[in-house]
């Protein structure tokens, strides 16, 4: 039979502030979004949630009302919402810019494709009417040495 571990209810309520603190300060450890829930509280703190509501409910409730007080996004979620904005749109700038030059592609291959019909067609009638004479190539000169 293992001895389970005592719990330390003085650090559960020190990690649980310390958690509070960090998210409503924009610095989270372990949150990704950074919200301030009582879900991210919990990911934060690293505690159970059966921990956290059974014994430290009062903690939870505290950091709602902060997190309600607050009436903010932290500085540090409102930068990641700031950049996410912007590079949503240097993503659309870069789309628009990128269906643009697939229309120019497009049309410039076109035009190739009737050129070349066009060159097929001319080479075709010179080679025809035969009152063209071919010159003869040029002839290379050697490189003196």
């Amino acid at each position: 039979m293992t001895s389970r571990r005592r719990r330390d209810k003085q650090a559960e309520r020190a990690a649980l502030r310390a958690a509070a603190d960090r998210l409503l300060a924009g610095t989270p450890l372990r949150s990704a979004s950074g919200k301030l829930t009582a879900t991210e509280l919990l990911r934060e703190s690293g505690l159970r949630r059966d921990v956290t509501y059974g014994d430290h409910r009062d903690l939870v409730e505290e950091f709602q009302a902060r997190a309600k007080a607050q009436q903010c996004t932290p500085a540090a979620v409102q930068e990641l919402a700031d950049r996410n904005a912007e590079l949503k749109k240097k993503l659309a700038d870069a789309t628009d810019a990128l269906a643009r030059e697939h229309a120019v592609t497009t049309a410039l291959r076109r035009i190739i494709a009737e050129l070349e019909l066009e060159l097929d067609r001319a080479r075709e009638e010179l080679g025809q009417s035969g009152n063209v004479t071919r010159l003869p190539a040029p002839r290379r000169r050697s490189a003196r040495r």
